[in-house]
């Protein structure tokens, strides 16, 4: 067990955030901690790495306890590195310990030289410990480890005598993220890793960490990330921490049981507090019974409550519907350059885009950042200008756009007055109905736009889309900012939507439940792949394995042709063939007497290190003089065996 937490709470100004917190953490285990913002993840983070106290009981109980053999890494959500060091140098001090140990093994390999009797015995001795040790921990392979992890965080390209403090905020988390990796520490901690990850890295990582021989404790809003990585669920609730075996799908399942259960049991308890009250309201007045009726005060005054589950907790409500049926060709895109920035700075992203949209498709676009997705959603509705091509709608097409930015939005406006900007007859009971549906309730829909949380003009923004009633939906990364709750209303919103949708999303647990379609973005270049994220990835895998045979084959047949070459080169004369049978002969007599001269140095070494000839200072003396011709003997004859096999 690496990690054990028994019975910690946390109070923060007299809240209590988290309550009798218990969490054990086994070896090779992959734990995902999850919550809603605020819940306190990142805070039990901080206890566990000892940048926060902790509060005990009133009786002293509480305890975080790390197995002394354990190294702990810790990933914060904004890492720092040092800002002086280039990224070589920032990789390499993850195996700062090796470096050490190497250099030692240098600094030993030099005394041997000049050392002898009991002094060489105690060099040798412990250089043959420190390269144990060095080759045990895969010090040989440093530099190609270094370059494993930086290829997969994204640093493929990347000048590695860049320093540390050119990089942007997203680069340097990415690099803090590779040197923990490099560093390989027992029970490494992660909170939010998958941020300024693009998918391709992220998918590495996932692979990655899939065969980290260590311990994992992640903290991620990324459920297909954990769902492929961690084998065990802890969410924290109401400041409770509840642990489900299994990957994030199993927890769903399992989690829906305790909640019913949990209701069940709260049901009952407010059954049996209201039957009490009731006896008690009755009955304590009454000279015959108030006696009675003071016991069962004091049951009820014992009485334990349970949680109020969160079933209680009423989750937003989304549901997308439309009116009108679009014609079945919904847009097409043909021979459409792509292209962003104006004048000097104008970039085209792709020549030529071709794409179509049929009605009733869920399309989702993917790609690495900067490729042009979000430019893609806004060149098929007019917001970008192209120069050439076509891009033709169908009839009926009624579009509602979620843009990732919210630009649509008038941020000095308040929240009920820009839903009923965009829907002028909505009178303000009506407004507040719609808002309330999603969770804007109260006073809140009197607050600016501006001063409101992302997940809170997300769903405001799904409220406007939800009265637009589009028939074409088109989403650019709708669920950012969102908590886990409201993304699972939205996807079942998604899901259900029976029109025609256009989704640019990371969310690949969105995109497997929602796509029926994915279009991957390349430089210059779109593919389009039928089925939902894990039905793609399937494919690109099989292709690559596909390619890779090829490859593999390509580089037999380039072999064997080599090969051929090489045996013709190799045809010697006769005079020639004669020689090479001369040399051979000498180089059999070379390795003959290299034999012996080496059997001779051994037999030297080890007379000199015997006890009774280094108390004869004159044999002693004679043994270390055969000792150096010996070995300036081999050298020549190394040197004669070399030339001469260089010759063949």
């Amino acid at each position: 067990m690496l990690l054990n937490i028994e019975n910690i709470y946390k109070y923060f100004n007299g809240e209590l955030v988290l309550k009798d917190i218990s969490l054990t953490v086994e070896d090779r285990e992959a734990v995902g901690l999850i919550g809603s913002n605020g819940c306190g993840k990142t805070t039990l983070l901080n206890i566990i790495t000892g940048r926060e106290s902790f509060d005990r009981t009133a009786d002293g109980l509480g305890s975080v306890s790390i197995s002394s053999k354990a190294t702990i890494g810790y990933l914060q959500q904004n890492s720092g590195l040092s800002s002086d060091n280039t990224i070589n140098e920032e990789m390499k001090d993850a195996f700062s310990e090796l470096i050490r140990v190497k250099d030692k093994m240098k600094e030993l390999s030099a005394q041997m030289e000049s050392a002898s009797g009991d002094e060489l015995e105690r060099i040798s001795h412990e250089y043959s410990e420190l390269s144990a040790y060095f080759e045990a921990r895969d010090g040989y392979r440093m530099d190609v480890r270094i370059r494993q992890v930086l290829n997969g965080m994204g640093f493929g390209s990347t000048d590695t005598s860049q320093i540390v403090s050119t990089l942007s905020g997203g680069e340097k988390t990415r690099l803090a993220l590779a040197k923990l990796l490099l560093e390989q520490p027992s029970l490494l901690i992660l909170d939010e890793p998958t941020n300024h990850l693009d998918l391709e890295t992220l998918m590495w990582l996932e692979d990655y960490l899939k065969g980290y021989k260590g311990s994992l404790l992640i903290v991620s809003h990324d459920r297909y990330f954990i769902n492929k990585v961690c084998t065990r669920i802890c969410e924290i609730q109401q400041g409770r921490l509840y642990s489900y075996k299994g990957d994030y799908s199993a927890y769903l399942v399992q989690k829906k049981m305790r909640d019913e259960r949990q209701l069940k049991e709260y049901e009952a308890q407010q059954k049996e507090i209201a039957k009490l009250e009731d006896y008690i309201a009755r009955n304590k007045v009454r000279a015959s019974t108030a006696k009675m009726a003071k016991s069962r005060q004091h049951m009820l005054d014992r009485l334990e409550p349970a949680d109020k589950p969160l079933l209680y907790e009423k989750p937003p409500k989304i549901r997308l519907e439309y009116d009108i049926e679009p014609t079945k060709d919904i847009v097409r895109v043909v021979n459409c350059p792509l292209a962003v920035g104006e004048g000097d700075k104008r970039r085209v992203l792709i020549n030529s885009l071709n794409m179509h949209v049929r009605r009733g498709e869920h399309v989702g676009i993917i790609g690495a950042n900067g490729i042009g997705k979000s430019s893609i959603l806004k060149l098929i509705q007019g917001l970008i200008p192209h120069d050439s091509g076509n891009i033709i709608w169908g009839n009926n097409v009624r579009i509602s756009y979620f843009d990732q930015e919210h630009t649509a939005l008038d941020r000095h406006n308040t929240v009920i007055g820009e839903i009923q900007r965009k829907n002028p007859r909505l009178s303000d009971q009506d407004a507040r109905s719609v808002l309330g549906s999603v969770l804007i309730k109260g006073e809140d829909v009197f607050k600016p736009v501006s001063v409101i949380s992302g997940g809170e003009r997300a769903k405001l923004y799904f409220a406007i889309m939800a009265l637009n009633r589009g028939n074409v939906l088109i989403l650019d990364e709708p669920t950012n900012h969102l908590d886990m709750m409201t993304k699972e209303v939205l996807e079942n919103a998604l899901a259900e939507f029976q029109g025609t949708m256009i989704l640019v999303s990371h969310d690949r647990y969105l995109l497997n439940k929602v796509a029926g379609r994915i279009i991957e973005v390349k430089p210059d270049e779109v593919n389009s792949y039928e089925g939902n994220f894990d039905d793609y990835c399937r494919v690109v895998t099989e292709k690559k394995q596909e390619l890779e045979a090829l490859q593999e084959q390509r580089r037999r047949a380039q072999q064997e042709e080599q090969y051929a070459q090489t045996k013709q080169r190799q045809y010697r004369s006769k005079q020639q063939r004669a020689q090479d049978a001369k040399r051979r002969e000498q180089i059999r007599t070379l390795e003959n007497e290299i034999e012996q001269l080496e059997q001779l140095i051994s037999k030297l070494e080890a007379e000199i290190a015997d006890p009774e000839t280094a108390a004869d200072y004159n044999l002693i003396n004679e043994k270390c003089s055969q000792l150096d011709e010996a070995r300036n003997s081999l050298e020549d004859k190394m040197e004669q065996w070399a030339e001469l096999s260089d010759m063949i």
